[in-house]
């Protein structure tokens, strides 16, 4: 069912909400006639902090407004000519509103269309409280929904018993004036005669006796009255407390977890439009609740009657003074973070919110907020409120910015857009840190005051730990440094404590999720995958999963000891690995072409049991973002024995110059896919199209592919390597040479090759087909 449909059909408290989201910024009007239209279009597709998005806002509006007109001229009779005129009139208004700034009307109509979504889930659940959540939202929603409603009751009793306690104040103080004025009245009385006086006065004296029995008996029941407000402002109060530590202490809590986890490649924290709400009712809730407490102690002051109210009301109102505060310094938070691998003098932005700032009206006097980089030890200084001022650990260019109210969407935030790190001062490193691994973090602070200059917030957030790079070649340690940090670390540690050590399940997590997120596939990481992940991290030759399961790994283990027999650690491997895929092997890894996580004694048993020809794709043991392809042909040195061949690996270099598809469509003898598929079946749709092979017909003049032997004397399975430093053509017959045992200086003691020289040809071909046409086929005559 279409959401207005839905919406329409909200009753009480949520179709208020719903219509107030409505008025001259976006008329309810259009969204009814428009509604079909405005569902199917890409709203969220448009990253609202990128202005580089707002040709794609513009053409959104542009439809917006011709669909208006379009509804407009096919309005007819004499209804139809009021709505004519009145749609007519609302596309002018838009286009007027929102053409100078397009990224409004984006942000505008998501934050529309959000919150109609909520409402409806909401009332959804509401209607159906047996059937559980209902569209994801948790019970827990339900749960806080409905604690905001008791506390609306709570203050609104207060509230009910403050006017009481008002009205009986000022009736008391207006007996209180009359029993002055008959005292007054007796004090005269000496000027008159005697007879005159005792009747007087002894009426006088009856009326006074009377009323200051009243008196005396309404002072006890104001006493009360002040008594029992203040025991109902400390019950809610407490309940304040309560639901304020379930949205800040959990749900909040939650999504920053969220957000840090999603640097690691886990699933987008959502939205802060719902928090924002709560927030907002805590703030309103608080701030009634604060304000009624500065009325009891304005009519304290006003009639002071002696007890123990007035010590209550002091200890009310520094409760709800230290509840608001909280929440103030809470809310304050960083929607985008800043790029978690930060290069210096390479522009970066990030994005800073105030939960709460519309409701207590922080834009009248927009704050601005500053950011500043400092070092782990700064950050830790400065959580213990210790002196920092003016600290920081580099220069931040374009750091200062204002903070924006966007009037449609309720937010206050501060979008940082051209920051720059021009220079890091780095601190003394500890043993075998390297620069990699040393952590900072930007710190946004700012100072607002609210009602009026009542209680002024000096606030301060902290990013996700930061590493600093000068160069792209230390991103791959970087990267490292900030998985692990986002995978491990606690929530309410000290900055930046994580693990030295985890238990091999929970890295495997981590690892699952960024390369599913790296390489954009549903397709993670199989339990045969991270067996595999094991024996390379642990030097291991079990093939069970159990045996890991209570196995731990240090940060050395994963990024600071080289694997054993090479120069690189696991977790540059494993990168390797994923930048070779997320480049060019996505649709292979997706369509299950590749099973990668092989090493070379598996891939030999899997094969030799297949036909000739068959093969699969392995990642290289020795070559850091390596491939090679296994396969089962004929031992040409001994009749009727089979042998495994493996091709030197291919990597990210080989395949900008020419696709998988297409080096594996060139080598005929490769005939089916691991385990009997035909390989056109899996990768022709993957070829370069034939009108374009013709360009490749040149390398058949310029290379021809090798086929070389293990250094063993006896070639064996699984240790036959085929160079293929430039591919033959499709269709090409192939002739292989075999050439007898050597110790080639080309191998390496795995049996494969060194890269940078068998480039080499690579290279050459690719230098020779960037020749004009004219020039390759003058040479071909040659």
């Amino acid at each position: 069912m279409a959401l207005w449909i839905q919406a329409q059909q909200l009753q009480g408290d949520a179709l208020l909400q719903m219509q107030s989201l409505y008025g001259q910024h976006f008329p309810i009007e259009v969204r009814h006639y428009l509604a079909q239209w405005l569902e199917a279009q890409p709203w969220d597709a448009i990253d609202l902090e990128n202005q580089q998005e707002e040709f794609k806002a513009k053409r959104l509006l542009d439809g917006l407004i011709q669909e208006l007109q379009k509804k407009a001229e096919h309005q007819m009779g004499e209804d139809g000519f009021l709505l004519k005129i009145k749609l007519g009139h609302y596309a002018t208004q838009l286009k007027s509103s929102y053409d100078p700034c397009p990224l409004e009307l984006v942000r505008c109509v998501k934050h529309i269309l959000y919150t109609e979504q909520r409402l409806v889930q909401e009332a959804s659940n509401a209607s159906s409280p047996g059937s559980g959540p209902v569209d994801g939202t948790p019970q827990k929603y339900q749960q806080i929904n409905q604690t905001f409603e008791e506390l609306r009751v709570m203050t609104q009793d207060t509230e009910n018993d403050l006017r009481k306690l008002q009205h009986s104040q000022e009736y008391f103080i207006i007996q209180y004036q009359e029993s002055l004025r008959i005292q007054a009245q007796l004090s005269s009385l000496a000027s008159i005669p005697p007879a005159e006086r005792v009747q007087r006065e002894s009426g006088l004296q009856s009326r006074k006796s009377t009323l200051e029995v009243w008196l005396t008996r309404e002072a006890n029941t104001l006493q009360k009255y002040r008594q029992e407000l203040a025991e109902k402002h400390q019950r809610t109060l407490a309940l304040l407390r309560k639901q304020q530590t379930v949205i800040i202490d959990d749900e909040l809590i939650q999504w920053k977890r969220r957000q840090q986890l999603a640097g690691n490649g886990g699933p987008s924290e959502g939205g802060l439009d719902i928090l924002q709400a709560w927030c907002e009712k805590l703030a309103d809730m608080i701030w009634q609740n604060r304000q009624q407490i500065r009325r009891v102690e304005h009519l304290t002051q006003q009639l002071p009657i002696p007890g123990p109210t007035e010590e209550l009301l002091t200890e009310l109102n520094a409760t709800v003074t230290d509840i608001i505060s909280a929440l103030v310094t809470s809310t304050f938070i960083i929607e985008k973070q800043p790029p978690q691998v930060l290069k210096t003098q390479t522009k970066f932005s990030a994005t800073v919110r105030l939960l709460v700032g519309g409701k207590l009206n922080v834009h009248m006097n927009p704050p601005q907020v500053k950011a500043t980089i400092i070092s782990e030890q700064q950050a830790k200084a400065l959580l213990k409120n210790e002196n920092t001022r003016n600290d920081s650990s580099g220069e931040i260019l374009n750091n200062n910015c204002v903070m924006e109210y966007h009037q449609t969407t309720g937010t206050l935030s501060a979008h940082f857009r051209t920051m720059s790190l021009k220079r890091i001062k780095r601190s003394d490193r500890r043993g075998a840190e390297s620069v990699t691994e040393e952590k900072f973090t930007v710190l946004f602070e700012s100072q607002f005051s609210v009602g009026g200059n009542e209680l002024v917030f000096h606030v301060k957030t902290l990013s996700l730990p930061v590493v600093v790079i000068v160069h792209g070649s230390q991103d791959n340690n970087a990267t490292a440094t900030v998985l692990w940090d986002n995978a491990f670390s606690e929530p309410g540690r000290v900055p930046f404590v994580v693990p030295d050590k985890v238990l091999w399940p929970q890295l495997c997590e981590a690892l699952n999720m960024k390369y599913k997120s790296e390489v954009q596939s549903d397709r993670g990481l199989s339990e045969d995958n991270l067996v595999f992940l094991a024996q390379k991290a642990f030097s291991s030759s079990s093939n069970n999963p159990e045996d890991y399961c209570n196995m731990t790994i240090s940060w050395s283990q994963f990024n600071r000891e080289s694997l054993p027999g090479r120069n690189f650690t696991f977790w540059q491997w494993f990168d390797g690995v994923i930048e070779l895929m997320k480049k060019h092997l996505k649709s292979h890894w997706n369509d299950g072409a590749i099973l990668g996580f092989l090493n070379k004694q598996q891939a030999q048993d899997m094969l030799m049991s297949k036909p000739n020809g068959t093969f699969l794709l392995r990642f290289s043991d020795s070559e850091i973002g390596g491939i090679t392809i296994a396969w089962v042909a004929e031992n040409p040195n001994k009749a009727g024995e089979r042998m495994v061949w493996n091709l030197m690996p291919f990597t990210t270099k080989d395949f900008s110059i020419r696709s998988l598809a297409d080096r594996i469509s060139d080598l005929n003898h490769l005939l089916f896919l691991y385990p009997n598929q035909p390989k056109e079946e899996v990768f022709s749709r993957y070829c370069t199209p034939p009108n374009c092979m013709h360009v490749f017909s040149c390398r058949q003049k310029c290379h021809h592919m090798t086929v070389f032997s293990s250094p063993n004397p006896e070639p064996s399975p699984g240790n036959s390597f085929m160079e293929h430093a430039a591919s033959p053509t499709v269709n090409q017959h192939h002739n292989f040479t075999i050439y007898p045992s050597m110790n080639d200086p080309m191998l390496d003691t795995e049996g494969e090759f060194d890269l940078e020289e068998t480039m080499d040809m690579a290279r050459q071909v690719e230098e020779f087909l960037r020749q004009p046409m004219e020039t390759q086929w003058s040479g071909q005559q040659s």
